[in-house]
């Protein structure tokens, strides 16, 4: 019994010796990477100070090369690409003097760096203003003097300086990264050997008694669990094992993260998977491990394939593992993924500088570390001048208290009150002037801690509109009771929130009655479902179709009594929402008077009749009487004019003259009853026959104008050629009538509207028509001169108006005054079929 027992503890002890050797190297491995983590970021470091230094130098020879093209073409364009230089130059200036702060010799050359590029600045101003003033041999001379290159030389030297000790920099970290990664790699291989080796041990030990076999084996599995979990606990590196042949046998967390293999899915196969196709083709997954059975130990950065077939760089170590004989019994492979930070890096710098607010990032300490172009031009600071310093200097009050910790709660718990939400503050910019500000906060976790991204609004112009709105609420209000119709204001559930004293008069109710009522109490059909969305359509799809037009509802009064209204809507923007702004007028008196003037059309409708009536008894029994009046005073002037005094030619002249007209306006009364009535066969006639008909009646009244009248080709129309003729004849002859003190032009042409209808236009030069008297001058008896000025009875247009109508066609005028008017007449092609 004592023997088992002493058995049991020397396993015990031997396994809790490979327990504790493996947790030990575990935990050292992973100090180790670690330290390697801070080793790697010391290169990366290194590599962006070299690429800004780089970058400034190209900048510093762009803009050289801008100002001397300027002075080569004097073309204004290079000075954009110049300037643009200059502000990349700066920048990176401002970038190589943060990224550089750790390295005291590197600041002591930044002095010399920007007194250089200040000189270049100064010398290509020299050139440009040479160039401006004077000429291209001036500007020429200016860069022949040798003075740029010089200066550029030596700002070159200064670069390639610090260049210089950056690759130094970058070799002496280079080499302590590899080396720790080194240590690190043996510490855990050492550690993982001596780990199993102790466990086999305990193994063989039990093997020679039976009874503790089950014991050994649990704390064997025990060790391996454990061993496997601390490697799952190593997430940012991908650690797994392959047999000699490259097969993969153990799988990690990491791996599965960076390669996108489950440990089910990838175990078993061949690691050569995780290269690209190319790399397979030339066979190197097998000439790596030769590499490493050889030498013990491989390290490469290479391209690698995740499952998606994605690529990624990787930082990969192999390490062959032997037995104590020396025989090979498989490899390690330790791999980094590097594309991760170099891209989440690249990204959240390109998304700083793109973003439209100004972006400021700043450590627990109060201190910017990084902020965008926004933020410079928002407080008037270059970058350099804000990095490093406090934030107070640009937000005096509010901020730093929301990030700092102050005595009872720590950095974290204050910040966590203020995430998401947005705070209004006060902004300071470089002149001493404030502004107002609304600041977003977000964590941003870093290797420094907890930094805090800041993304500043300037929110002036919304705190004047809001001021402004406030003051127009006040305005809408005196507005709403100063309106002559009933104003009444729904929100978008129908219930009424504003109203005016008109809207009490007309539905008979006090204001506190209807204030939060539905509208439908007082307009009970209708309104609601114009304002209120249904269920294929939003409020606002709804109300779009209703503003600007005049809604004609039925309004109910208070003591149930209902009468019409017209309703016009418009929106209204508040915090609440869009509101609806009802427009409500009482039309009784309209409707009223609409109906009585349908009774007074029908009565004018068979006045119409009448007037026809009177027409053919003008034609007929006026005339005659007439005709016999006209004649006797026609010779009273022949025979005895010159022989009377003169009093007596001028009332023989008056008498002539009113039996002139009187006939005149008879044959025209007698033409409008006519006017598309006349009873004639309808046929295809010449549109340019019906013109020339017309011009030949004309041709008096043309040739003592001096009037020129051209036309277009003008198309054949099925109608009575009299009409045509007509409506040509009124148009042209009024066109030479109103003329302005030039001689007359009129143009006549004609264009298709559409597939079935021709619209003629009458084009002229005369004394034009104000707008306001279009519609009127269509209308019988209507003139707009005077006898004395143009003769006329006001028939003619109103003749052209009717034969068209008639014919279903339609008549209309574009004119300004003293700018020529132009008559359009449209008729059907297939008009009278």
């Amino acid at each position: 019994m004592k023997t088992k027992s002493l058995l049991n503890r020397k396993v015990q002890f031997a396994f809790g010796s490979a327990i504790l050797t493996l947790l030990v190297a575990g935990a050292i491995s992973y100090r180790g990477m670690v330290v390697s983590t801070e080793s790697e970021q010391w290169v990366r470091h290194t590599h962006e100070v070299l690429e800004n230094l780089q970058d400034l130098l190209l900048a510093a020879q762009s803009f050289e090369s801008s100002y001397r093209g300027f002075a080569l073409t004097g073309e204004e364009s290079y000075l954009e690409s110049y300037r643009a230089g200059i502000l990349s130059a700066e920048q990176h200036e401002a970038t190589v003097r943060s990224l550089t702060v750790d390295n005291p010799e590197q600041q002591r050359q930044i002095p010399a760096l920007e007194s250089l590029t200040v000189q270049k600045i100064r010398f290509a101003e020299t050139v440009i203003s040479l160039r401006r003033t004077e000429d291209l041999a001036a500007a020429a001379e200016a860069v022949r003097s040798g003075q740029g290159e010089r200066i550029m030389a030596e700002f070159q030297a200064v670069v390639h300086d610090l260049q210089t000790e950056e690759m130094r920099l970058l070799a002496v970290r280079n080499a302590d990264a590899k080396r720790r990664l080194g240590h690190t790699k043996y510490l855990l291989i050492l550690g993982t050997l001596l780990g199993l080796l102790i466990a086999v041990a305990a193994a063989w030990s039990v093997q020679r008694d039976s009874s503790t076999r089950g014991l050994a084996e649990e704390a064997l599995r025990d060790s391996e669990e454990k061993y496997r979990m601390l490697l799952d606990g190593v997430e940012g590196y991908a650690i797994f094992m392959l047999d000699p042949q490259g097969r993969i046998i153990s799988w990690n967390a990491g791996a599965e993260r960076i390669k996108g293999y489950t440990a089910e899915e990838i175990i078993g196969h061949n690691f050569s998977c995780f290269y690209p196709p190319e790399d397979i083709q030339c066979g190197r997954p097998d000439e790596v491990l030769r590499m490493t059975a050889a030498t013990g130990r491989h390290e490469e950065q290479g391209m690698r394939v995740r499952k998606d077939g994605s690529r990624f760089l990787a930082s990969v170590s192999f390490t062959a593992l032997r037995d104590s004989a020396g025989h090979l019994q498989g490899f390690s492979e330790i791999s980094r993924d590097l594309s991760e930070r170099r891209e989440s890096e690249a990204k959240y710098r390109g998304l700083l500088e793109a973003a439209p607010d100004a972006m400021v990032v700043v450590n627990q300490g109060g201190e910017i570390v990084l902020l965008n172009v926004q933020a410079e031009k928002q407080f008037g600071y270059r970058r350099d001048e804000l990095v490093g310093q406090k934030v107070k200097n640009i937000i005096p009050e509010g901020f730093a208290e929301r990030l700092i910790a102050d005595g009872t709660r720590t950095g974290a718990e204050a910040l966590a009150q203020q995430i998401g939400t947005g705070i209004e503050l006060s902004g300071r910019r470089k002149d001493g002037s404030d502004f107002p500000i609304e600041i977003m906060l977000s964590p941003l976790e870093s290797t420094e801690g907890i930094l805090v991204t800041a993304a500043i609004r300037d929110i002036s112009v919304r705190k004047a509109a809001e001021k402004h709105v406030a003051q127009m609420e006040g305005r809408y209000r005196g507005l709403l009771e100063a309106a002559p119709d009933a104003m009444v204001v729904v929100n978008q559930g129908g219930e009424i929130v504003l109203l005016n004293v008109q809207a009490e008069k007309q539905f008979g109710y006090r204001r506190d009655e209807l204030i939060g009522q539905k509208v439908k109490n007082i307009i009970p059909e209708g309104f609601a479902e114009r304002l209120l969305a249904d269920g294929t359509r939003t409020a606002a799809e709804a109300l779009a179709q209703q503003i600007g037009t005049g809604i004609e509802l039925a309004g109910r009064r208070k003591d149930g009594s209902e009468f019409p209204i017209e309703i016009m809507l418009s929106p209204l923007e508040n915090a609440e929402g869009i509101l609806v702004t009802a427009a409500v007028r009482d039309i009784s008196v309209r409707k009223k008077s609409e109906e009585h003037l349908v009774k007074t059309v029908g009565e004018l409708k068979s006045s119409n009749d009448e007037l026809q009536q009177f027409a053919y008894v003008a034609s007929h029994d006026l005339q005659e009487p007439l005709r016999m009046v006209a004649s006797y005073t026609q010779l009273l002037g022949k025979r005895y004019k010159g022989r009377l005094d003169s009093d007596a030619d001028e009332f023989i002249a008056f008498a002539v003259d009113g039996c002139n007209r009187m006939q005149g306006l008879i044959q025209d009364l007698l033409a409008y009853s006519r006017a598309g009535t006349n009873g004639k066969e309808f046929h295809k006639i010449s549109g340019e026959n019906a013109l020339k008909d017309a011009l030949t009646n004309l041709r008096v009244t043309i040739e003592e104008s001096g009037a020129v009248v051209t036309h277009d080709s003008l198309p054949a129309i099925t109608m009575d050629d009299t009409q045509l003729a007509q409506v040509f004849q009124n148009l042209v002859g009024n066109a030479i009538k109103y003329r302005s003190a030039e001689a007359p032009q009129v143009h006549v042409s004609a264009r298709r509207n559409g597939g079935n209808e021709w619209i003629f236009s009458v084009r002229d030069n005369g004394l034009g028509i104000d707008p306001q008297y279009f519609e009127r001058i269509f209308i019988l008896f209507q003139r707009l001169h005077g006898r004395q000025e143009f003769a006329g009875t006001g028939i003619g247009l109103a003749i052209c108006k009717k034969i068209l109508e008639r014919l279903g066609g339609r008549i209309w005028v574009e004119s300004q005054p003293k700018m020529g008017s132009t008559f359009y007449f449209a008729l059907p092609e297939g008009v009278g079929k």
